[in-house]
């Protein structure tokens, strides 16, 4: 059977608009005889309505309209997220028998009439009173269900959820959990941990990053896409195929490539030369390691063709240990810490002479020893022992996190750091919650979260279970009335 997600736009597409779309206007308003006919459209979509319930697929006179009441039902009932009243398929069927001839278009309207409520296009909560916890109240059970579903599947529940919204099998945190540990399970749940490490790093405009073909002529944004994949492949295969921690995901000794990949990086031993396989293939650990040193994380923190320590050090700082500095943007600061121009030098020399002003120093104590710890990668992620001809200097020391000699002993200090496990916990919490923490009103909604990370050994697939377990998802504030 189809899924409402696929279906939906199907039907759409099929009726020549999309509800759920802002058209552009129009240069001139069509004629009444040019526009294609609604009813001559739905003609069309008898083999999608079949999808949705059997009982379309061998319709009589007589069938038509109970076959009608019960795919508006169980359609409306999923579209909804919840179970529906008596009276509202009442007048979904009256809308339908406005438009019954043919069937077709009476389905058809009222499937249009379902996407365009505000049921549908919101994830409308009200909450019920729990006797255990007369201040808050707490999800119903199918309203809990669409908070699981969303949270790690990023889309409608299925039937086993409702099935259990429906047992009272979510009124609870133990039944909740259960729930969650399927859903993580599940292979839908993949495509919510991609979503979220696509805006946690710099990867996601990968394929449409370019550099001087001069400077860079292995490079290309073919390449980028390879680049894009191999950091979503890697946390797939590590994340649910062998249970990784965010520590193992930061010093892993290894990555995953495919053959034009691994000619770019000057790797051997990968046999397929199909470019949609990824092999598992070591690293030299002495010069990368994990997560932060692939190539499209490198890559993707440089808008330049020149290595740029201050934009990667503000990349691991904000992201990696949420410490949230953030870039001058006002014109004026911008001309007084415009970087001079030193030829023959490294960038560390640059740099340093750049924050050495007053006005830069405060935030660049911070910034330029974590981006100078990753000097020994070029624009396009590629190991390099010298820039512009003189050998890079990659030590530094972070306040909070140590000292270090080279991205990798600057990686093995971050993975360690209780700080980094923190900050992951807390981007995690941010997507399931849907909004920015503040440090204050937030502080023990993070710091119950972060300690459920730990005691799971900080298992990244752990992690999004246990935040299902938060007071923050069972519950939600009492409104007075």
């Amino acid at each position: 059977m189809l899924t409402l997600t696929e279906v939906a736009p199907d039907l759409q597409r099929r009726l020549g608009r999309n509800s759920l779309r802002r058209r552009q206007p129009r240069r001139r308003r069509r004629s009444r005889r040019e526009r294609p006919s609604l009813r001559a459209c739905a003609a069309a979509d008898a083999s999608v309505l079949s999808k949705l319930d059997a009982c379309t697929s061998s319709l009589t006179d007589a069938s038509q309209d109970s076959c009608a009441r019960k795919l508006i039902e169980s359609f409306t009932q999923r579209a909804y997220r919840r179970t529906v009243a008596s009276s509202e398929v009442d007048e979904l069927f009256a809308l339908y028998t406005a438009y019954r001839t043919p069937f077709e278009l009476g389905i058809a309207t009222v499937i249009e009439t379902v996407l365009q409520s505000p049921d549908f296009l919101y994830r409308l909560e009200w909450g019920v009173k729990d006797a255990a916890q007369p201040d808050v109240l707490r999800p119903s059970g199918d309203e809990m269900a669409t908070r699981l579903s969303y949270a790690l599947w990023g889309t409608l529940p299925d039937d086993a959820l409702r099935a259990a919204a429906s047992s009272g099998a979510l009124d609870g945190a133990d039944g909740v959990r259960a729930q969650a540990q399927r859903l993580v399970d599940d292979a839908r749940s993949h495509r919510v941990v991609r979503f979220f490490f696509d805006k946690l790093l710099p990867i996601e405009g990968l394929a449409d990053v370019t550099r001087d073909a001069t400077l860079y002529p292995s490079f290309s944004p073919t390449i980028g896409s390879y680049m894009h994949e191999e950091t979503q492949h890697f946390l797939e295969a590590e994340i649910f195929d062998h249970d990784a921690t965010w520590e193992a995901l930061l010093t892993a000794p290894f990555t995953y490539v495919n053959a034009p990949l691994a000619k770019f990086y000057g790797m051997t031993g990968v046999m397929s030369d199909d470019t949609k396989t990824y092999q598992k293939v070591p690293l030299d650990a002495s010069k990368r390691i994990g997560l932060l040193m692939q190539g499209g994380v490198l890559t993707g923190t440089i808008p330049t063709n020149t290595s740029n320590p201050v934009r990667r050090g503000g990349f691991v700082l904000n992201a990696m240990l949420c410490r949230h500095l953030s870039l001058p943007s006002d014109p004026a600061i911008l001309a007084m810490v415009k970087l001079p121009q030193v030829d023959g030098k490294t960038a560390r020399e640059r740099f340093t002479q750049h924050s050495a002003q007053t006005v830069c120093r405060r935030c660049h104590q911070y910034l330029d020893p974590v981006g100078f710890a990753l000097e020994n990668f070029d624009a396009v992620g590629q190991y390099r022992d010298k820039d512009n001809g003189f050998t890079i200097d990659a030590s530094g020391t972070l306040a909070g996190i140590g000292s270090f000699n080279n991205g990798v002993e600057l990686a093995r200090d971050l993975a360690a750091s209780e700080e980094t496990q923190a900050c992951f916990a807390a981007h995690w919490l941010e997507l399931v919650q849907g909004r920015l923490l503040d440090a204050q009103k937030d502080q023990c909604l993070s710091a119950q979260v972060s300690e459920a990370f730990k005691t799971s050994g900080y298992s990244v697939k752990q992690l999004l279970v246990e935040l299902t377990q938060s007071d923050a998802f069972l519950y939600m504030p009492a409104v007075p009335q």
